[in-house]
C-alpha cells in the first residue's frame, strides 16, 4: 500500500512542523499508523529538557501532564484540520496522552470515513 504509507510519513511530517511551532522543538522520532477509520501518530523524546527534570517528582509529572494537555487542548483545532486536510475526511474527535515515563506522546484521530478501506480500493484502480 504505496499510497497508504506515503500519505503516514505526510502525517508525521506535518506534525513535527506543527510541534516545532508550538514548542520550539518537535519530537526525536514519529510515526503514523492508518488502521480503519482512526490515525494513530506516536511521538517519541517529546520532553524537554525542563521538563524530563520535572518529571522526576510526583508533582513535576503532574504539572508536566497538565501543562502538556492544556497546549494541546489549545492546538486541537490546527491538528485536527491537518489530520483532516491530509487525509481528506472529516475528523469526528480526537484524544491524546503523554508518558512522562518513556518520553513518548500517542494522538488518535478518529475520522468519518473508513479511511485504509479508501486508500486500498485508490490502490486497485492504481489512481
Amino acid at each position: 500500500m504505496q499510497k497508504k504509507a506515503v500519505l503516514e510519513a505526510a502525517i508525521s511530517d506535518g506534525f513535527i512542523k506543527l510541534h516545532r511551532s508550538l514548542v520550539g522543538r518537535g519530537p526525536v522520532e514519529s510515526r503514523t499508523y492508518i488502521i480503519e477509520d482512526m490515525v494513530l501518530i506516536r511521538f517519541k523524546g517529546v520532553l524537554t529538557v525542563e521538563e524530563t527534570h520535572l518529571a522526576k517528582t510526583d508533582k513535576g509529572r503532574q504539572v508536566v501532564k497538565e501543562m502538556r494537555q492544556i497546549l494541546r487542548e489549545t492546538f486541537s483545532d490546527e491538528a485536527e484540520d491537518l489530520v483532516a486536510k491530509l487525509t481528506e475526511c472529516k475528523v469526528v474527535s480526537s484524544h491524546s496522552d503523554i508518558s512522562t515515563k518513556t518520553g513518548e506522546r500517542v494522538e488518535i484521530y478518529i475520522l468519518a470515513d473508513n479511511l485504509e478501506k479508501k486508500l486500498r480500493c485508490l490502490e486497485k484502480k492504481g489512481g
